[in-house]
């Protein structure tokens, strides 16, 4: 019977299993080759210690949540080569499962090459995506507030979440503020809402009829601090955000290139930056995202927080699309697609992409409307929005790597219908088996 042999690609290979009290090494396959040690910085002195004495060169680490986050710091500090590798590579272990198990595992498969690290920003990106989801825990907090003032003034049937189209605007706030005041008169209410609002000033003293209550009135004006509170800690973190975008990022492009003339849009939604981040987007990429109709300040922030300028690591559009869980997971069995869903997973980024594709099957005019049509009309608005996403995905990647400004010509209807025809030319061609004498004459 013959045998196969796996040849060892990492020989001095060192595979950890991350926990969240302690961190099993191992440097063999042998039980003896294995060591536990505790998470303080001074076991991270013995562990890189004990692997420098065993001549270990290149590491790989398995982990849930941010516990390796500091070891990994560690270890790349001291010159190993550290990989970071998804569970789902390594969990189909036989037998039981404990941590010895697990780091043995790991280091196996590593010394053999059968692991790939996953995609790890730069330290300026990793600070900047720190701000990034400190913005946004911020700004859920502050929704999370908004409905309880809604719920509050519900309870006292004073209706005015249906007269406005939002309570924390510049109206909404002016009638609160007078409601806390001590302001009770319906019509005296209403005379404070601005022109702009679309409800005559009749209807919204209809909606602020109500039972007045002590109670809560009080959580009402609790909800106003917190909001407000949340509000200026979102402002405190947009300037951090600019200062480190303006001292690392931008500093490094010395091209100054001027900025195109952008296409007149709606008001900017109140989560976006309280800095213009277009023209810092701008330095850093040399191309203008915001040419695609539907790309927003929260979308390009979070291009940014995510990848920084690491969009080179991906090898192409494919690779990136597939990191951010928008292309298909084709599950073949037989010769038939069984399933052919996306992959869960959570990405702020493709959560953003996800946004702008609903707002773009919201559009009326948009150059990738009918793309959006076509795939809702055949498997529905959901399909729809991951196929519009994962589109926008691949526009977003070849504009950064080729440094090309967005084309809509290339992807209106008329473009789409003619690479259809070429391809379904190149079909028939390619079925007749023709010489090359016979497609001269063709192309003749």
């Amino acid at each position: 019977m013959a045998k196969i042999s796996l040849d060892i690609i990492n020989p001095n290979a060192a595979g950890i299993d991350i926990g969240s009290k302690s961190h099993f090494v191992s440097i063999g396959q042998d039980t003896g080759d294995v060591r536990e040690f505790g998470v303080y910085t001074k076991d991270h002195q013995e562990m890189i210690k004990w692997l420098r004495e065993n001549g270990v060169s290149t590491i790989a680490m398995e982990s849930t949540g941010t516990y390796w986050q500091t070891l990994f710091n560690a270890l790349q500090f001291e010159g190993f080569e550290v990989l970071l590798v998804n569970g789902r590579d390594i969990k189909n272990v036989k037998g039981k499962k404990t941590d010895v198990i697990d780091c043995m595992w790991i280091q196996q498969l590593h010394s053999l090459g059968l692991l790939s690290g996953s995609f790890l920003p730069d330290e300026c990106t990793r600070q900047l995506q720190t701000y990034y989801n400190h913005r946004q825990g911020f700004i859920r907090h502050r929704a999370k507030y908004t409905q309880k003032m809604q719920k509050a003034l519900r309870l006292m049937n004073i209706r005015l979440d249906i007269a406005i189209r939002d309570i924390t605007g510049k109206t909404g706030l002016a009638i609160i503020e007078a409601i806390l005041q001590g302001e009770r008169d319906p019509i005296v209410l209403a005379n404070l809402s601005d022109i702009r609002v679309k409800k005559s000033k009749s209807e919204i003293a209809l909606s602020l009829e109500g039972e007045w209550k002590d109670d809560l009135i009080f959580v009402l004006q609790d909800c106003l601090d917190m909001y407000k509170i949340y509000k200026e800690k979102v402002i405190k973190v947009d300037q951090m955000i600019e200062q480190l975008l303006e001292n690392t990022f931008v500093t490094k492009t010395d091209t100054e290139l001027p900025l195109p003339k952008l296409r007149k849009r709606k008001k900017a939604h109140k989560n976006v930056p309280s800095f213009n981040i277009r023209p810092i987007a701008w330095k850093i990429f040399n191309v203008d995202l915001y040419q695609i109709e539907g790309i927003s300040h929260g979308t390009v922030l979070s291009l940014l927080s995510k990848l920084g300028e690491g969009l080179h690591k991906f090898p192409s559009s494919k690779h990136f699309v597939s990191w951010l869980r928008l292309a298909p997971n084709n599950k073949v069995s037989g010769g038939k697609i069984i399933s052919s869903r996306s992959p869960k997973g959570r990405n702020h980024l493709s959560y953003s992409l996800r946004q702008a594709a609903n707002s773009i099957g919201n559009s009326k005019d948009h150059v990738l409307k009918p793309f959006f049509n076509r795939i809702a009309f055949r498997k529905g608005r959901g399909a729809a929005i991951t196929a519009t996403a994962r589109k926008l995905a691949t526009i977003i990647y070849h504009m950064l790597t080729d440094k090309k400004e967005f084309a809509p010509a290339y992807h209106n209807q008329e473009g789409f219908e003619r690479r259809m025809k070429i391809f379904s030319l190149k079909k028939k061609l390619s079925s007749l088996n023709l010489t090359q004498e016979e497609k001269a004459s063709i192309l003749v």
